[in-house]
């Protein structure tokens, strides 16, 4: 006896979406940017995107080459319950940008609820994560491993910094994360 995850469909859906959707549209980006000079282009690990993490982002860059790559966001990969360091090795020279924002898992509601949350974002006080401010999710030196293993791997650009903690004035969330920053970022 066995469990089968999901209907017959699936191969055929992702076939589809793969080799008669993705792949195509993404070679004419390929060529569009290289008639206009764009060197490389970077797509963020969201979710409830084709590409989302490094093993789709990897089967697209496969297929399309290498001017395409990832914006590492850590604050998605967390609530997906992906290791950012680990996703940052796994790229490599895939990481064509960083974005640096935190997430918290919220206890006592993501243990009954799981991460898959349909709250706005706004309503901090019951969803299961929240994004909040650089280093009140995950410690410093958590953040110091992080930027020197996307260095390592050959990354040395700029880290954007998002602002998207309501649980703080966005003043204060800006403040925090700069303070966090200097302080895990080597130079």
């Amino acid at each position: 006896m066995y469990t089968k995850s999901w209907p017959d469909e699936i191969p055929e859906r992702d076939r589809y979406q793969w080799e008669d959707c993705a792949f195509p549209y993404w070679h004419g980006l390929v060529r569009l940017v290289d008639e206009v000079g764009v060197e490389k282009y970077a797509l963020e690990n969201f979710s409830a995107m084709l590409v989302w993490n490094p093993q789709t982002l990897l089967r697209l860059r496969d297929e399309v080459g290498p001017k395409v790559g990832m914006n590492l966001g850590p604050s998605h990969l967390f609530w997906k319950g992906a290791c950012p360091i680990a996703a940052a090795r796994a790229l490599g020279e895939a990481i064509h940008h960083c974005h640096d924002k935190d997430t918290r898992i919220e206890r006592g509601l993501a243990e009954v609820n799981g991460l898959l949350e349909l709250k706005d974002v706004t309503d901090v006080a019951s969803r299961a994560w929240n994004y909040i401010a650089v280093g009140a999710g995950h410690d410093l030196q958590w953040w110091k491993e992080f930027f020197s293993v996307v260095r390592m791997t050959g990354y040395n650009d700029w880290i954007s910094l998002e602002m998207e903690d309501f649980t703080v004035s966005t003043e204060a969330g800006i403040q925090s994360s700069i303070n966090a920053l200097a302080q895990t970022i080597s130079r």
